[in-house]
């Protein structure tokens, strides 16, 4: 039996997460496949902390990642130094995950060698080509690239069949970042910061919060600090942990509006292990992120989006998650409404999570496998009802 060359490329944090477990599911086949990762870097020190949590060593290693760099830049760095590692390897096929830039690059460096492409995370959208940007065309654009598309959901895949996908070519998988919680969180966990260790998580109601959108860039999150603000004044029992992004436009807001506050930790971004941890002793999130949508309600965490629109309406749906957007008066409202109303609270904490059973990554091997004539079946899909 010949062995297919499965490459995968991720290049930022996120992307390294839910693709770690399809790395380390693609080794368990070596009689039939040849695992190559190729990482663009686009996101340095974030991308080395999972790289190093999940034990895989790239077979490339483009560090592309610049002071100051645009999308110009990624884009144009990572095809650069994509095609030189695919003229080299010549794969069967490529992987690429979600939709950040590198995820785009990298689909059409494949399409340009002829290449197969999958999608892992396949057919999340908005419906605004604006929001979040450059997110929501990076997915729309790369689906258009791929060959097969590994859906995390029924919504995803309905959303890939309007778009007149064959359906043939998509598999609904679960979302692989479950597979990674799974992996990461434990209840006996320690953490090294002294300050996250000597939280009281058992009486008092932590609070975890991530900004990073750049549509809510300025005013947008000015406001959701003040309301923020304000909920830490009214609430003895409260206490907001906060990894601060690096942007410093995002720093400085919150320092004028945040920093001087009793019961507010603004600290460095963490490790993924740390954070999944944390989410899990956590009482309730606040975030503009889209991974954080399918991570916290896995962990029975409510979860408050800073945004007006999601590509993941799944947990909307299913009552794990808010939209709410960055008004003040309407955030410190959400958030109240969760600290002090025990019904609403505990609606949301037990809804069930929507986004997958932990066998994920098995399922977008085995699809892989079958597509080669490895394997005789497709994979059992997700459901979620």
């Amino acid at each position: 039996m010949s062995r297919i060359k499965v490459m995968t490329v991720f290049g930022t944090r996120p992307e390294a997460i839910k693709m770690a477990p399809v790395v380390l599911e693609l080794a368990k086949y070596p009689e039939a496949i040849t695992p190559v990762v190729a990482v663009t870097a686009q996101h340095r020190e974030m991308l080395d902390q999972v790289l190093k949590l999940f034990r895989i060593a790239p077979d490339y290693d483009l560090d592309i990642m610049c002071k100051g760099q645009t999308l110009f830049d990624i884009t144009c760095r990572a095809m650069s130094g994509l095609n030189q590692v695919l003229v080299k390897e010549k794969p069967d096929i490529v992987l690429v995950h979600g939709d950040t830039t590198t995820t785009f690059a990298g689909a059409l460096a494949a399409f340009y060698h002829q290449t197969t492409v999958g999608h892992v995370e396949a057919g999340l959208r908005t419906g605004n080509k604006q929001s979040p940007f450059p997110e929501e065309m990076n997915r729309k654009l790369t689906g258009s690239l791929a060959d097969m598309h590994f859906a995390p959901t029924m919504t995803a895949r309905q959303n890939l069949l309007q778009e007149n996908v064959d359906p043939g070519a998509v598999v609904v998988t679960g979302n692989t970042v479950i597979d990674a919680l799974m992996a990461t969180v434990d209840d006996g966990y320690h953490f090294t910061s002294r300050l996250l260790r000597h939280i009281d998580y058992a009486n008092h109601k932590v609070i975890l919060v991530t900004t990073h959108r750049r549509e809510n860039l300025g005013e947008p999150m000015r406001h959701v600090y003040q309301a923020l603000k304000e909920i830490v004044i009214d609430h003895a029992d409260v206490e907001i942990v906060f990894p601060v992004h690096k942007n410093p436009l995002v720093r400085q807001v919150v320092q004028e509006e945040l920093g001087e506050l009793d019961r507010v930790h603004l600290i460095d971004p963490l490790d993924y292990q740390p954070f999944a941890n944390l989410i899990a002793r956590s009482y309730l999130v606040l975030t503009d992120s889209g991974g954080v949508q399918e991570e916290a309600p896995a962990l029975g965490k409510p979860v408050l989006v800073l945004r007006d629109t999601t590509e993941r309406p799944e947990a909307v749906a299913a009552g794990t998650v808010k939209l709410i957007g960055t008004d003040r008066d309407r955030v410190y409202a959400e958030t109240r409404r969760l600290l002090i109303d025990g019904c609403e609270y505990h609606k949301m904490a037990n809804a069930v999570n929507p986004y997958g059973d932990g066998q994920a990554a098995r399922r977008i091997v085995t699809a892989i496998l079958h597509k080669y004539g490895i394997v005789n079946s497709r994979p059992d899909e997700f459901a979620f009802y």
